[in-house]
């Protein structure tokens, strides 16, 4: 397996002391582990490679959504490093990251002892930036994300139940009508949710008693699927990690929605992970807000 140039340039690697092997797997790219050695030190890549407009989406994407959560919390998930069109393969594009040891997790090396719940719950008590052009942060991301290999549009909203009634539910409902036609049933759902339902749980005035939320970085497909115990850079000690996101500015419990509707995060982990995090306000309305958002 060769090495393109482009990631040869982008990461400004020896070809001569550079090594690369396919590991891993993904339903939406090949992946492989580049070894090589930089300045006299081992070091360990991990590559992700496709064809088509929609793979440099989605890399994008991941790229821009891995360094929002790495640069917030760096033992949450791997640095991204580079991503762009290949040279070698006319229509490829790439993704570069840190690489992420899965495999070996038995090291007695203790990494920092916080937990998952822990690092979520400060990823998402930290503020989001200030977008450029802007004078406060903004519900919305830089760039288009994907979440499987559907394509999320993260225009930026000033008001969280405007994004996620019209990025999101509508947005959907007409990436479904465009594939599979329209359905008179479900065009009226979603748009009476969109109308009615998101307003009156998620509006600035209503939620915090009138104060509204202040926009936090999330995952945006946190399952079960897309976390574990993991060395970052394949060194040091083990960390419980997340990979494959597709994040967003959004509500803190925007989240929750999906690893609820997968499972894997247990009562235990809610109650620390709230304790740190605590419920919006009204909390009579939480179980409400988050079967809202696993649609």
């Amino acid at each position: 397996m060769q090495l393109d140039g482009a990631i040869i340039k982008a990461l400004s690697l020896d070809p001569t002391l550079t090594k690369v092997a396919s590991h891993g797997g993904s339903g939406f790219s090949a992946t492989a582990k580049i070894t090589t050695i930089v300045n006299g030190e081992d070091k360990n890549f991990f590559m992700k490679t496709g064809k088509g407009r929609d793979a440099g989406i989605m890399f994008q994407g991941e790229h821009a959504s891995l360094n929002a959560i790495h640069n917030t919390i760096p033992i949450l998930c791997p640095a991204s490093f580079a991503h762009g069109p290949l040279t070698d393969t006319p229509g490829g594009f790439f993704l570069v990251t840190n690489f992420l040891d899965l495999a070996n997790t038995s090291s007695s090396e203790k990494g920092s002892g916080i937990s998952l719940a822990a690092k979520l719950a400060k990823l998402h008590t930290t503020s989001a930036p200030t977008p450029d052009g802007h004078d406060k942060p903004m519900f919305g991301f830089p760039v288009t994300t994907c979440c499987g290999d559907t394509a999320q549009e993260n225009s930026y909203k000033t008001n969280w139940a405007d994004f996620y009634a019209e990025n999101r539910l509508m947005a959907i409902l007409k990436k479904s009508e465009r594939t599979n036609g329209t359905d008179a049933d479900l065009r009226s759902l979603v748009t009476k949710t969109a109308n009615i339902i998101v307003p009156r749980l998620l509006s600035s005035s209503h939620l915090n008693n009138g104060k509204g939320i202040t926009p936090v970085v999330v995952h945006g497909d946190l399952w079960s699927g897309n976390k574990s115990h993991g060395r970052i850079g394949g060194k040091g000690g083990v960390e419980e990690v997340v990979f494959d996101p597709s994040a967003c500015w959004a509500h803190s419990e925007y989240e929750l929605g999906i690893m609820r509707m997968f499972g894997g995060f247990g009562g235990s982990f809610l109650k620390e992970y709230h304790e740190i995090c605590p419920k919006t306000e009204p909390v009579s309305e939480y179980e409400d807000r988050v079967a809202l958002y696993e649609l």
